[in-house]
């Protein structure tokens, strides 16, 4: 029998280590509340003349290992009595419960170790010396909270520990629930409907514990802004919103209080056993303001806004429940040391500022409820992502122009006074709307000093801007009546726009902050909707989230509601609308998909393959004449080039792989034409189209009245995800906290396993030194199937809380149970990913670490022989994307090498948490050492050539080999169907899409349904195919002719392209041309060297 030892790690351990340098005291009091800390500072105060010595400590300072044992070393060996409240049970402070555990036990202490949540904790118990029943007084006496009854449990320990302690008999009690107003304090909630002129009212809703600490100054100022701009208040406390009782009588009184708005101070989700929120009771926006547990200084200081408990406790746990992120209001700030407790309180501070702000956008959302419909005056705006004039009104998965006309229509049903116009494409391409230099001048002083000057440092003298024309900015719009459509202004130069598009360091120019300017103080917008995934407003220059009057997006967007139609398979875009701009994500479904079947060019070989199935085993001279058959048609249509097999390939595996290719092809499928948001489409599906076709349109108008839109979770319909219809639905995410997933784990074996597989027979040989393209969307919707995956190919399991289901460590594989050698990974992290997950590179950091120190061969363990562990690469703090502008469609070999280097310029930053670092060479070495590549799809609806992202990751990967050297395996690892995964090479999978999607018949007529968008796809698609060419040379000659013969060279097709969009047709015959001319495309067509020898 051999016994296998598996190694833990917990993730207190990436915790930075603190010294309070408390001397020693009779009792001491540990939480993670401030509040719990105040009131037992304000209790041992009150009576400290008849209670023993205190010490008080927050137990985030007390996190890693090594903090707990200088603190029990110097603190807690001299004390007598130990009071411990903890939120979320024994796996939140576990390394800490056991050392403070066995310490009690050594030397009789009195330890209670408490639930911070109300509810009996066994587990709690257990960790304890104490009786059970004195437990449960002490408890009795936290949960009653205030000065008074923290007094009365530091007696009750003082005497349970053999202490003298004098008891206070004063009222210790406050009620548990009630109503509360900033001019008389506790107040029945019926006082606000007996109002004799009544006002809007807004509730407010917080915790009962901040009226026990008396920690209320956000509270308060809120309610006094609130009443400066017309609006009764009434605040509501509870100890917890999940408290069948409190929940109960929390709804109770928002029915019958109607409230315009309530402001949510909780932190997490409120939805209880009963699957409902007691918040949804007035069916009325919810706003979620942070009390953010970070200084003042912090937050100013911090590009991401929020730490991650903070994030997920007030933003992304609340979008569940259809909140509306109204921004950070409070810090904790330390009040004056207590020299005899040796401690410092702190407490919530109101922010002035980001009351003011929160306040507005209230305002506003109330102003929708109460503004005649025939008053309205909505702005819609489409993107005019990637820059180039046919593909306007670009979004993902949805026809933005037909939609925007729909949405029109829906909102003159609802009574709004709109004129539809006639032809939308030819309106927004001849029609503008004007505004004066000097008018903008004028509106510039309602900036930041700050964003003025850096405007006019970046950008100079706005005469210069290239939509001023005689002194007037021209913006492509068109007046329909109350409504405006028009076009976003690009925000920097067109031709650098690939890498400005998400670069939240570049400044917009004029035009821009015009553009919004004008919406908000000329057309006098009263709602913005964005229509499609996605604009760039989002990703403007400030913070992550939670931002200051000093980031772009509030200084532009100010107050104004914003409505985003938005595809609900792609979370992470739509995070960054709902974070940063206090955006409703309305999730619509996308294009319905179609089979693929078999392409007309690939019959006969299909057939030649299924007689050859046949005829094995039956005649040999059948089947070798079949066998020869087989790969002589192959190599005609270049599929043996597609799937790199040599001519030494021997023949049973050439068949196998040939015949699972024209499979794949077969059995893919694609989208079938573009969403029209709102509308029934006229397509098949798997689901019921009309019930979200409804929905869509109920929630923007639900939206736009100024109503709760409610929340609806994110992910692909295709994939299993029934829970995200109907669409039409506020959109919410994952917990980061949670990443990944226990099924997330078990999907992340099989495509480790499967790219193993995969490696193996291409190679001969496990994967050495492999990376990992990661993305924060992919990973939000699979809940981390792909950080699984780079973690089991390590040996590495994550730990979960059996409570909570939150990742908080990791266990190591023993190599004699994974039977393979650990893979050295390298994960490459896209800024979104860097933003969400944080502690998901802290994590994998920590793995990489413990490897490092295991007692294994390097053969078995390649991390034992490693000095530079750095593993987890991604762009600058704020920074998003490659950066490659127009190279990827530049045909030089210059350009090419030029790719490369922005690829590594955007992937030379080591992240380790909270930690970064410059390393330009380690990530090069990296590239350099791979033996392989891989990135992961997990979208049925989508394929690489959809979109311009996939190329400049994966293709651009192969260029940066170009620059560092190496000569690593290119792979896509088709995760779309999770219980077959497929890696492929990226030749092989360019070729499959081609052939399945580009290609087909059946996907353009489908884009021939949408006019001017459906062209553009259609041209997109070759711009993206070029790219792959260029950077990685996985095109074959024989794609771009079918791709050709499919469009241009159909007379269909091209009178198609050239009447729906024109400009589109050309960028098509210029692109075919460099393609040609630079010698990425050698036509095998006659007919086709022809046409372009005739050209020239």
């Amino acid at each position: 029998m051999h016994v296998i030892f598996r190694e833990s790690h917990g993730l207190e351990e990436s915790e930075t280590p603190m010294d309070l340098g408390q001397t020693p005291a009779d009792l001491v009091v540990l939480s993670f509340s401030d509040s719990d800390l105040g009131a037992f500072a304000a209790g041992w105060n009150h009576g400290k003349d008849n209670l023993p010595t205190l010490r008080l400590a927050n137990l985030v300072a007390l996190k890693h290992p090594l903090s707990v044992d200088t603190y029990i070393d110097q603190t807690l060996y001299g004390a007598k009595g130990i009071l411990i409240r903890l939120i979320g049970g024994v796996s939140y402070w576990s390394y800490g419960l056991q050392q403070v555990h066995t310490l009690a036990n050594e030397r009789g202490i009195a330890l209670a170790v408490l639930p911070a949540d109300g509810r009996t904790d066994t587990k709690l118990d257990a960790m304890s010396t104490l009786p059970v029943s004195t437990l449960r007084r002490l408890s009795q006496l936290c949960e009653t909270g205030g000065e008074q009854a923290a007094g009365a449990a530091l007696a009750q320990l003082a005497i349970a520990a053999g202490l003298y302690a004098k008891p206070d008999l004063g009222k210790k009690a406050l009620p548990r629930i009630g109503g509360w107003t900033n001019e008389n304090g506790i107040a029945c909630p019926a006082t606000a409907s007996l109002k004799a002129l009544p006002k809007p009212l807004v509730v407010l809703i917080f915790y009962l514990s901040y009226l026990r600490a008396a920690d209320l100054d956000p509270l308060q100022e809120l309610s006094k802004e609130l009443a400066l701009q017309g609006f009764d208040v009434i605040g509501l406390f509870a100890p917890s919103l999940k408290e069948p009782q409190c929940a109960s009588w929390m709804a109770r009184q928002i029915r019958h209080l109607k409230p315009a708005a309530i402001v949510n101070a909780t932190a997490f989700s409120g939805i209880g056993a009963n699957g409902i929120s007691p918040l949804n009771a007035g069916d009325v926006p919810v706003f979620q303001m942070a009390l953010a547990t970070s200084t003042r200084k912090s937050w100013k200081e911090a590009e991401r806004g929020l730490s991650p408990a903070d994030l997920a406790m007030y933003v992304v746990l609340p979008e569940v429940d259809g909140r509306l992120f109204g921004g950070v209001a409070s810090f904790k700030q330390p009040s004056k040391r207590d020299l005899d407790l040796e401690f410092s309180r702190f407490s919530h501070q109101a922010e002035p500022d980001r009351i003011r702000a929160l306040t507005d956008r209230i305002s506003s959302h109330i102003r929708l409820q109460t503004r005649p419909r025939v008053e309205l005056r909505p702005a819609l705006v489409l993107s005019t992502y990637p820059g180039k004039d046919w593909q306007m009104a670009h979004a993902v998965g949805l026809d933005a122009l037909a939609s925007t006309q729909a949405i029109l229509e829906d909102f003159v049903s609802d009574g709004c006074d709109i004129i539809l116009p006639d032809d939308l494409v030819a309106g927004l391409q001849n029609n503008s709307v004007s505004w004066s230099i000097e008018d903008y001048k004028k509106s510039l002083a309602k900036l930041p000093n700050s964003l003025r000057e850096t405007l006019s440092n970046v950008w100079g003298d706005p005469n210069d801007d290239p939509l001023v024309h005689n002194g007037y900015f021209i913006f492509s719009a068109m007046l329909c009546g109350n409504a405006l459509v028009a076009l976003q202004p690009e925000r920097g130069s067109r031709n650098s726009r690939d890498s400005e598009y998400h670069d939240t360091s570049r400044t917009p120019q004029h035009s821009y902050v015009a553009f919004y300017f004008y919406l908000r103080t000329i057309f006098k917008a009263d709602a913005l909707i964005h229509i499609g995934a996605h604009g760039t407003l989002e990703w403007l220059p400030g913070k992550s989230v939670a931002l200051s009057s000093e980031c772009w997006p509030e200084a532009l967007i100010g107050n104004l509601p914003v409505i985003y139609p938005f595809i609900v398979n792609d979370p992470g875009e739509a995070a960054q609308a709902k974070r940063r701009l206090g955006a409703i994500t309305l999730g619509h479904i996308p294009p319905a998909l179609k089979p693929s079947a078999t392409p007309n060019r690939l019959v006969r070989l299909e057939a030649f393959l299924d007689e050859f199935s046949n005829a094995d085993g039956l005649d040999p001279k059948r089947r070798d004449r079949l066998q020869s058959d087989i790969r002589s048609e192959a190599q005609a249509l270049g599929v043996e080039e597609d799937l790199g097999l040599a001519q030494a390939t021997s023949t049973s595996e050439a068949i196998t792989r040939i015949d699972r290719f024209v499979c794949d092809i077969k059995e893919s499928q694609f989208g079938d034409g573009l969403h029209i948001f709102g509308r029934v489409p006229d397509t098949e599906s798997v689901f019921q189209t009309d019930a979200c076709a409804l929905s869509e349109s109920a929630g923007l108008i639900r939206a736009l009245n100024g109503q709760r839109v409610a929340p609806g979770p994110s992910g692909s319909p295709y994939r299993g995800r029934k829970d995200v219809l109907p669409t039409g639905r506020n959109l919410f995410t994952t917990d980061p906290r949670s990443v990944p997933t226990r099924s997330a784990y078990a999907q992340g074996v099989k495509l480790a396993d499967e790219l193993v597989r995969r490696h193996l027979q291409d190679q001969g040989d496990y994967p050495r030194n492999l990376i990992v393209d990661l993305w924060g969307s992919a990973t939000m919707r699979t809940a981390g199937e792909e950080f699984a995956m780079a973690l089991h190919l390590l040996g590495i399991k994550p730990k979960w809380d059996k409570g909570s289901e939150r990742v908080n460590g990791i266990e190591i594989i023993p190599i004699a149970e994974l039977e393979r050698p650990r893979v050295d990974v390298t994960l490459r992290v896209s800024g979104l990913f860097r933003d969400v997950f944080p502690t998901l590179s802290t994590l994998f950091a920590q793995a990489v670490l413990a490897l490092s120190h295991r007692d294994e061969v390097p053969d078995w363990n390649p991390y034992v022989a490693q000095k530079a562990l750095s593993r987890v690469f991604g762009p600058a703090p704020g920074s998003y994307g490659l950066g490659m502008r127009g190279l990827a469609e530049t045909f030089t070999i210059k350009a090419r090498q030029q790719a490369g280097e922005a690829w590594l310029a955007a992937s030379a930053y080591a992240y380790d948490g909270d930690q970064v670092s410059y390393q330009p060479e380690a990530i090069a070495e990296r590239v350099k050492s791979a033996d392989s590549f891989v990135h992961l799809q997990d979208l049925a609806e989508t394929d690489i050539l959809l979109a311009s992202d996939y190329a400049t990751h994966e293709a651009g990967f192969a260029a940066a080999q170009s620059v560092a050297g190496g000569t690593a395996e290119l792979y896509h690892l088709d995760n779309t169907r999770p219980d077959d995964p497929r890696a492929r090479s990226l030749s092989e999978e360019v070729a499959r899409v081609v052939q399945a999607r580009a290609s087909n018949p059946d996907w353009i007529a489908g884009m021939q349904r949408h006019g001017f968008r459906g062209a553009a796809e259609i041209a997109a698609t070759l711009d993206h195919m070029a790219s792959f060419a260029q950077l990685a040379g996985v095109v074959g000659p024989h794609l771009f002719d079918m791709f050709y013969e499919a469009t241009l060279s159909d007379d269909d097709v091209s009178a198609f392209l050239y009447e729906n969009n024109p400009s589109a047709f050309k960028a098509m015959m210029e692109q075919f041309e460099a393609l040609h001319a630079s010698g990425l495309w050698i036509s095998r067509r006659n007919s086709v060297i022809a046409a372009f020898e005739g050209a020239a």
